[in-house]
């Protein structure tokens, strides 16, 4: 299944992607929630009812999808995970070589944007680099898993487009603030459930494509910390909880690291693809 957190001139609503479009989930049923995050922290008897509700869409539960707009998949995660230099390429195209353990470190809700809203380059840097990443979302309360059970805590995966202010992540030793500005990370469109893709979403292509040139191009049969690998690693320290984000890695092909350097500019559009789970697209405007 495919679901996204969705508003319309009615209201914020739960959407089923389907093969004729996106479907209005409450107005089958109208005790689901109305966004994916309630969604996947009711658990997988909700996630379960969700998706016995999509076998009952009709014509009348059909979006309009030219009236619609997305929100952030999770508006509000407990815990936005990021996992870097998780691609040997990129970490070396950075001037680094592969890591023996993964950076690791937090972003905000207050940095997301949807599919479809525009990123927003900050006042204070014109270094606005895109990071095209896949995303997997917690589905149960997990700690101390181990790597073989790894899948089982999974509700879906998604896509993630790390906006990064490269001056402001190296101005100290942690990368924090050049992570974490307002509206410069985009997420969604979709929670595609892990039934619909290879385990662990292992060897799927993704590509970050900006004003139509492909900048980015890699597969994540090549993360040297796998998604069972990286919950691993994360559940040792700390309790995994519903609707908690885990953000991957990016492949080789950011802007910092091209000569001459290429960064996201006002009026640049910018789609990140992986194949199977579908594309993230966002424009890029200066903060107001």
């Amino acid at each position: 299944m495919r679901f996204s957190s969705i508003r319309t001139t009615a209201g914020d609503t739960l959407a089923v992607r389907l093969e004729d479009g996106l479907h209005d989930l409450r107005a089958i049923d109208p005790s689901l929630p109305d966004g994916v995050g309630a969604l996947v922290a009711g658990g997988p008897d909700l996630m379960a009812r969700a998706g016995q509700a999509a076998k009952d869409a009709t014509a009348a539960s059909r979006l309009d999808e030219a009236s619609l707009s997305y929100r952030p998949l999770i508006e509000r995660p407990g815990k936005i995970i990021c996992i870097g230099r998780n691609y040997a390429a990129h970490a070396r195209e950075g001037g680094a070589e592969p890591l023996a353990y993964p950076d690791v470190f937090m972003r905000s809700a207050s940095s997301l944007v949807a599919h479809g809203e525009p990123l927003v380059r900050p006042r204070a840097s014109d270094k606005f680099d895109y990071e095209g990443e896949l995303v997997f979302v917690v589905g149960r309360k997990a700690r101390h898993v181990r790597a073989a059970d790894a899948y089982g805590i999974i509700a879906g995966y998604s896509l993630f487009n790390e906006g990064s202010l490269r001056d402001y992540q190296r101005k100290a030793t942690q990368w924090t603030m050049g992570k974490n500005f307002d509206g410069t990370g985009a997420f969604g469109p979709d929670l595609v459930t892990p039934d619909e893709l290879p385990e662990g979403a292992d060897g799927l292509r993704l590509t970050t494509v900006l004003n139509g040139q492909v900048m980015q191009d890699g597969n994540t049969h090549d993360f040297i910390f796998p998604v069972a690998r990286v919950i691993e690693i994360l559940t040792e320290a700390m309790t995994l909880e519903p609707g908690d984000v885990v953000v991957t890695g990016t492949p080789a092909g950011v802007g910092y690291a091209r000569n001459p350097p290429v960064f996201m500019k006002p009026g640049d559009a910018v789609e990140v693809t992986i194949e199977k789970v579908g594309t993230l697209r966002n424009t890029v405007r200066d903060e107001a």
